[in-house]
């Protein structure tokens, strides 16, 4: 590590002592705001100082977000693989791959997801750099608990109002805003889960979503797995979504999971 990243670093495990009691305080009052259509947003943090990494997952555990951590670029990239994510947090100078070419490979990929740099480069040419590769904000270390907070709400709000807010198939529609749902004019009442599994198909529709998948990005790995939880939200929108229509909108693929489409 750097001279100056491992200053920064030390200094910051010395401040987050004294910041913790506070953060907490405010995180009681903002959890609530964390959630996205029924599950828990999911942030992935690539840090290589393990200390570090390890204090912001913890605030942002305590947040109510659901954080996945790695070291390095090559491994961010294979988390984004296997993941959606509501935000991104990157190092720039990490191992094997650092923040640029992370960034630079999710972008080329068309993906919009919000990126924070978290790094100790706190120059204007630096600053300028990393938001003309297409990241949201840039944040210096050492850095308040409260700002990289407030930061990640303010990426997410404009993450969220950039997406679609009616989604459609058939004669089904789904408003991402309200969170209202309707097929032939007739509006259906969902849980909380029921929407974001029906959401998250919708947006992935003409897709085959595996279970492991909706596992992962519905119930955030906050599900132990080794039940027929989804199967069993499958067949909950099935009775409330298809029953009473003729044409069916969610489709079994045996082997692989379920599929949204309008089959003519």
């Amino acid at each position: 590590m750097k001279k100056k990243d491992a200053a920064a670093s030390f200094f910051f495990l010395r401040a987050y002592a004294h910041l913790e009691k506070k953060v907490r305080s405010i995180i009681m009052n903002l959890t609530s705001q964390f959630e996205y259509g029924g599950r828990k947003m999911r942030i992935l943090v690539a840090e290589d100082e393990r200390d570090l990494n390890r204090l912001i997952c913890r605030t942002l555990e305590r947040a109510g977000y659901s954080v996945d951590a790695c070291f390095d670029g090559e491994a961010a990239l294979d988390c984004l693989l296997g993941a959606e994510y509501d935000c991104l947090l990157l190092d720039i100078m990490m191992p094997k791959k650092d923040g640029h070419e992370v960034l630079r490979t999710v972008r080329a990929k068309g993906d919009t997801t919000p990126v924070i740099f978290l790094t100790a480069r706190d120059s204007i040419q630096d600053r300028i750099a990393g938001l003309d590769l297409g990241a949201d904000d840039y944040l210096v270390k050492p850095f308040d608990f409260d700002e990289l907070l407030a930061r990640i709400r303010a990426a997410t709000r404009k993450y969220g109002a950039q997406k679609t807010s009616v989604l459609t198939l058939a004669d089904l529609t789904v408003d991402t805003v309200s969170h209202t749902v309707a097929r032939g004019g007739k509006e259906i009442r969902l849980s909380a889960k029921e929407y974001a599994v029906l959401e998250y198909m919708l947006q992935n529709r003409g897709t085959v979503i595996s279970r492991t998948r909706l596992e992962d990005h519905i119930w955030n790995y906050d599900y132990a797995g080794g039940s027929n939880v989804v199967d069993v939200y499958i067949t909950y929108l099935r009775k409330k979504i298809d029953a009473g229509f003729d044409k069916k909108l969610i489709h079994t693929v045996r082997g692989a999971g379920w599929v949204m489409k309008e089959e003519p």
